[in-house]
């Protein structure tokens, strides 16, 4: 075993009696110079004079003392749990605005398709706001923290100063004004964001919703889209009347019907008409996480929640055979795990929120699913009908007035099954106006021949599949368990 201290290292007695030396000369040269600046204020300075000196450093120190306690700190974090919190994200949109050249470090950003580019401040950075005569002191605040698997996630959280006499004006006028101003400003800029909830961890790849579509360019019957718009209109005004009878401010539509009939472009259309950010839940994918409920309460309000193919990622087994023995397949959720994501207590943890489902074979979906509270409105996508046609002419051709040629294409899509979206692909494959509709006639024409062929051919099992001739675009109530 090894000696803990090496004695050949060691100073020797000689100079560690120098070293004393010098820091003992030191020591008195230091109080030398204190003793004669001391004798010369003495002589130079009268005695009234250092008394209020002394006083006023005193009257500084206490002055001081009493600032640092008549202060007090508001702490703003991104999170509180599991639950965003809304006024550190209204705090940031907020304090954009107050950004002034005395700030040293800012951040800015710009994505791929944003018009603008954002800046905010750097952690560290402080800003000085007035309200009503109250001086107000904002810090941005990021801590790191790692958790078990090693990760380092930043804690970001906004620190408020001011007089603490205040207390009770910031609190009742102040940061609701900063909440009211900071919508006022999504409203003004609001880009619609896309967020994707099938990645490892919850929240993550979001990115501007650049679709186009909206209800003037949705191929559907004009009335039956006036009938929803008014029904969107009517959900979010009614924040009071939803407290009032004791109902959570949510609302679920069912869109069903062929592929290719319009169902996504209509979940767009819906996002940019309210301004609502959309979260794709992938079905095959919610049971990754911990528990659905985390996944709900991570997501805004004034949001569009969407489950598309809903009969494609739900076990619908028999509900009493799953409780006793929970044989869901795997990567599934059953249905007793859905109803309770849609409509337990958890789904109230939220305003304003719009639950859209798809699916393009709703006679598979249990009852359950289907009443009111939980699917609320049932919206039919049908294939193309002679009024949604001739909307699409508008669109891809800038027909308003009509073509001699649209009363054989209007023939032709009331006897055969044709999607919105075939009839859109046609009519982009030339940018000549005759061209395409020529082009569209001989698609109808070929599908109209096979139509007839098929309806030709005996059925063996007498079971041939329901045709649905032009009965286009139905919106119905949620139907009655």
């Amino acid at each position: 075993m090894s000696n803990m201290f090496d004695f050949a290292s060691m100073p020797s007695p000689a100079a560690l009696f120098s070293a004393y030396t010098t820091f003992t000369a030191l020591a008195f040269t230091v109080r030398t110079v204190i003793y004669e600046l001391q004798r010369l204020a003495n002589q130079l300075i009268p005695q009234q004079i250092q008394e209020k000196i002394l006083s006023k450093l005193g009257s500084l120190a206490k002055d001081l003392s009493s600032f640092f306690e008549m202060m007090m700190t508001l702490v703003i974090h991104e999170y509180d749990g599991l639950s965003i919190n809304e006024i550190f994200g209204a705090s940031e949109i907020f304090l954009r605005t107050k950004i002034t050249p005395s700030i040293d470090r800012l951040k800015v950003f710009k994505a791929p398709k944003d018009k603008n580019i954002s800046v905010t401040i750097e952690k560290g950075e402080k800003i000085i706001d007035v309200f009503q005569g109250i001086h107000l002191t904002w810090q941005m605040i990021c801590n790191e923290k790692r958790d078990s698997d090693g990760d380092t996630d930043e804690l970001k959280s906004f620190e408020l100063r001011f007089e603490r006499k205040y207390k009770e004006k910031v609190l009742s006028s102040y940061l609701p004004y900063v909440l009211e101003r900071s919508k006022a400003i999504q409203e003004e800029n609001k880009l619609v964001k896309l967020y994707s909830f099938g990645n490892s961890s919850m929240g993550d790849g979001s990115v501007n919703l650049d679709h186009p579509s909206t209800f003037d360019t949705l191929a559907m019957d004009p009335k039956l889209k006036k009938e929803l718009i008014e029904d969107l209109d009517r959900f979010v005004r009614r924040r009071d009347y939803y407290r009032r009878v004791g109902k959570a401010w949510k609302r679920g539509y069912l869109l069903y019907g062929p592929p290719g009939t319009g169902k996504s472009s209509l979940i767009a259309a819906m996002a940019n008409y309210l301004k609502f950010h959309i979260y794709d839940l992938e079905m095959s994918k919610l049971m990754q996480y911990s528990s659905p409920k985390n996944l709900l309460l991570s997501t805004a309000n004034r949001s569009i929640l969407v489950i598309e193919d809903i009969d494609c990622g739900l076990d619908l087994g028999n509900r009493q055979v799953e409780g006793d023995n929970n044989k869901h397949r795997r990567g599934q959720l059953s249905l007793s795990e859905l109803l309770n994501f849609i409509d337990g207590l958890w789904s109230s943890c939220g305003d304003e929120r719009i639950i859209v489902f798809t699916t393009n074979h709703k006679e598979r979906l249990d009852p359950a699913l289907l009443r009111p509270g939980r699917m609320d409105m049932h919206i039919h996508m049908s294939y193309c009908t002679p009024c949604g046609f001739k909307i699409l002419a508008s669109n891809y051709l800038g027909l308003g007035e009509g073509h001699c040629m649209f009363s054989e294409i209007e023939t032709l899509i009331t006897e055969v099954e044709v999607t919105p979206a075939e009839v859109a692909e046609e009519l982009m494959k030339s940018e000549d106006t005759d061209i395409a509709l020529a082009g569209l006639v001989t698609f109808l024409q070929q599908k109209k021949e096979l139509t007839l062929t098929s309806s030709a051919e005996p059925n063996i099992e007498g079971l041939g599949e329901e045709v649905d001739h032009g009965e286009g675009n139905k919106i119905e109530e949620g139907s009655q368990e």
